[in-house]
């Protein structure tokens, strides 16, 4: 039977606003613990304006507040803003690591993507802690359905035992898309107290995956690290994540680091900078420790998930619009 949503009206209003063309936008999250003057999301958006043809990329940028203050400081300095409705949900303050907020949260943002992609929106997510320092779209690959950063990458991106980073994908809206991310959220009943990651890690190999023809990529650190990982090359790298860091003082310490490193080798002559080798000085307070940031989820995973689900058990639109425009119909036999 066809699948039913409320029409969130002021979601696409929104959404239609800030899209480039191909109905593609922008997402982060915010809530207020980040949104303080001073804090990481006045850094995110630094990066944007300091970074190689990212400014005008402000033009497609969705904030998604998730309380009411941090929707305040949206408002008062980003023409994109959206308040999602977290009923009988508190996100206001930074929500510790593997908490039940924390858990909560990146459910409620997994859904949320769901609902972006029912809509006809492709999207990159990014979390508010990257640092957006060169356009990265050049470097996606083209024509694949989900694209998903890396903690950790072993140099080939089909490969699915990297280890990826939910902070930062870019999904193409289509049938398989959707089915992916609804069978990603109904997969947080099978694997209880885990967060979104996590679940990914457990699926990644599932048959369910290749029944709907899914195609994955993962992105090479060398052009989309963290701390976990870094891109080493000035030259090539396109974002830096304050992943393998917890902690919001700690976060905002290394990557004001990452910006002032940033800004010393773009203030060189283009002469200059093809043959310098300048290296990051960050991370400084946050841990580099690759093992302990994976202890937390790495437990028992199985290459291949005990877990599958008939591909006519999922609900979802008789017909929808693509990308490109147009109206598919679609019928499960």
């Amino acid at each position: 039977m066809p699948f039913q949503r409320k029409v969130d009206l002021e979601l696409g209003r929104v959404l239609n606003k800030a899209s480039m063309k191909g109905k593609t936008v922008i997402l982060t999250t915010l809530n207020d613990a980040w949104a303080e003057p001073g804090s990481i999301f006045d850094l995110f958006l630094e990066s944007f304006q300091i970074g190689e043809e990212t400014k005008e990329l402000l033009n497609n940028l969705v904030i998604i507040s998730l309380d009411q203050k941090a929707h305040a400081r949206c408002l008062a300095i980003h023409p994109h803003c959206y308040a999602l409705k977290t009923e009988g949900l508190n996100f206001t303050r930074e929500a510790p690591f593997m908490s039940e907020d924390y858990l909560k949260m990146m459910w409620r943002r997994i859904e949320f993507l769901s609902t972006v992609l029912e809509m006809g929106y492709s999207f990159v997510f990014t979390d508010a802690d990257i640092m957006w320092l060169r356009n990265p779209f050049p470097r996606f690959y083209p024509r694949v359905d989900f694209q998903i950063a890396c903690d950790k990458y072993y140099g080939n991106p089909k490969d699915r035992s990297n280890q990826p980073n939910g902070g930062f994908t870019y999904v193409r809206s289509n049938l398989r898309t959707i089915l992916f991310y609804r069978f990603w959220f109904m997969s947080r009943k099978t694997y209880p107290d885990r967060h979104d990651q996590d679940v990914l890690n457990k699926i990644k190999n599932d048959r369910v995956l290749e029944k709907i023809e899914l195609t994955m990529r993962f992105l090479d650190t060398a052009y989309f690290g963290g701390f976990c990982e870094r891109g080493k090359d000035f030259n090539k790298v396109c974002t830096m994540h304050a992943n393998c860091c917890y902690g919001l003082e700690t976060k905002v310490h290394d990557l004001k680091i990452v910006l002032e490193d940033w800004k010393n080798y773009t203030s060189l002559p283009p002469n200059e900078r093809a043959s310098a080798s300048p290296s990051w000085r960050a991370p400084q307070n946050c841990s580099t420790d690759h093992n302990v940031s994976y202890k937390m989820w790495t437990r028992d995973i199985n290459p291949e998930s005990s877990f599958h689900v008939h591909l006519a058990s999922f609900h979802f639109p008789d017909t929808f619009k693509n990308t490109d425009g147009y109206q598919v119909s679609v019928r499960i036999v």
